[in-house]
């Protein structure tokens, strides 16, 4: 009787990251993190078969003989998200989607086969039994006649699925709970990780199916794993936003086939998420007006312009250190702006409190917004409203100056389409074509602004 080869052995791998160990670390030296090591049993000895995928092979080919026609494309139901995408989802495609717990990846994957019954689609579930998925699938609603659910996690059943059901599209729910039985080492590791993309990739390229990953996000915001498996796959989108928030943004991070300066915006309902064509109607004020503390700015993410509301509220400090606090935007930018206010303008806001907040769980990183940061803290420091019909798009320098932003025209024509009379921009901003229905006011500096618009 022939003896199994295989053994047993403990090995310790990150939680946060997900590398490997061969002993216990107090902190982990990919990540930096500590306390994150959890010890596991894995499998060891066995015959590393070959990796099987089913298609035809590929021979070498000239190069002057490859088509250069346009993509095939696949439409997934979803306005925003095939905008996302370049037009569609690409044949043979893989797509990483990646987002903290709870955001919503697992409620817009089940989205879109149920919006587009057209599609055969077939969804693994790794993290979820088929029952719970039934239940999201209820509560969501649409048509789930064409959609197959299988709860499995090894890579070589899920592969051989695949085949016997030609769908049209595969969802992976997630990359991190499934592996491969010739790797040694636990579901989620790095090198597991590795395998399973590059098992996906194989097959989505010889099938010509696209496959659609979902991914976890560290602590740092990126995806969970190795870096290389942003490299591995066709297309990156990342679900941004406050898991609280009502507002969620799907950015493209990395996309082979259409431009990564792209994004879309969904709010969260009760059934499922509702794509926001028009961003800017759902993130200015709802509130009466006369209210001090709040400044619209003119933003622009990737090449989408879009208003919203920035908040402030400063207040004497009640102990004896002014507390900075920011929602949605860098603290360490808030103290910047904060001393450029007192340095260059003369306004004392050391001993007040001072506290920052984008309304609709946003968080935005676009220089534009200094101009409204500050207007919005002289207004809460004044208890001066500023007008509800002006907005904002400005960067301010360390010497006080308000430098200009790119692409002005397009926030102001955006800003004038939605009922805005007034935009601040910096004196240096120079526009091809004077945008109409808008009032452009060009500022050089802190007081000329203040000068302007608190007279």
């Amino acid at each position: 009787m022939a003896t199994s080869l295989k053994k047993t052995k403990s090995v310790w791998f990150c939680s946060n990251c997900g590398n490997e160990y061969s002993k216990w670390m107090g902190r982990c030296p990919a990540c930096g993190e500590c306390n994150t090591m959890v010890e596991k049993e894995v499998v060891t000895g066995g015959k590393k078969a070959p990796m099987q995928v089913p298609g035809e092979s590929r021979r070498p080919m000239p190069l002057k003989e490859v088509s250069t026609t346009q993509e095939d494309r696949i439409s997934l139901g979803s306005a925003e998200v095939d905008r996302l995408l370049g037009g569609g989802i690409v044949k043979g495609s893989l797509v990483l989607m990646g987002g903290e717990p709870g955001i919503g990846k697992s409620t817009l994957s089940l989205q879109l086969p149920l919006h587009r019954p057209e599609l055969k689609t077939l969804y693994v579930t790794g993290e979820e039994s088929v029952k719970q998925v039934k239940m999201r699938a209820d509560r969501l609603g649409g048509d789930a006649s064409n959609c197959l659910i299988y709860s499995e996690t090894d890579m070589s059943a899920i592969l051989e699925q695949a085949q016997e059901v030609a769908p049209d599209l595969v969802i992976v729910d997630s990359v991190q709970t499934m592996y491969c039985q010739h790797v040694d080492s636990t579901a989620g590791s790095v090198s597991q990780i590795k395998d399973v993309a590059a098992q996906l990739l194989r097959f989505a390229k010889s099938s010509g199916i696209p496959v659609i990953l979902i991914g976890h996000i560290t602590k740092e915001g990126t995806i969970a794993g190795p870096k290389i498996l942003e490299h591995i796959v066709d297309v990156v989108l990342q679900f941004e936003g406050e898991n609280r928030g009502a507002y969620r943004v799907l950015r493209s991070i990395e996309n082979r086939f259409g431009s990564t300066a792209v994004l879309a915006v969904f709010e969260m309902t009760g059934a499922g998420l509702r794509e926001v064509a028009n961003p800017s109607e759902m993130l200015i004020p709802m509130h009466e007006e006369g209210l001090s503390g709040t400044a619209i700015s003119a933003m622009l993410d990737g090449n989408r312009p879009f208003l919203f509301e920035v908040q402030a509220l400063v207040s004497s400090a009640v102990y004896g250190t002014a507390q900075r606090s920011a929602t949605g935007f860098d603290v360490r930018r808030l103290n910047m702006l904060l001393a450029v206010l007192e340095r260059r303008a003369g306004f004392k806001l050391g001993q007040k409190d001072v506290f920052l907040n984008m309304a609709g769980g946003l968080r935005i990183t676009d220089p534009a917004c200094d101009l409204a940061v500050i207007c919005a803290v002289l207004s809460s420091n004044f208890d001066y409203p500023i007008p509800a019909d002006v907005c904002f798009a400005g960067e301010v320098g360390l010497s006080g100056e308000i430098r200009p932003v790119s692409q002005a025209s397009r926030r102001a024509v955006e800003a004038a389409r939605v009922g805005f009379k007034r935009i601040f921009v910096s004196s240096y901003t120079h526009f091809d074509q004077k945008p109409q229905g808008i009032e452009v006011v060009k500022v050089a500096d802190i007081p000329a602004l203040v000068r302007a618009l608190f007279k």
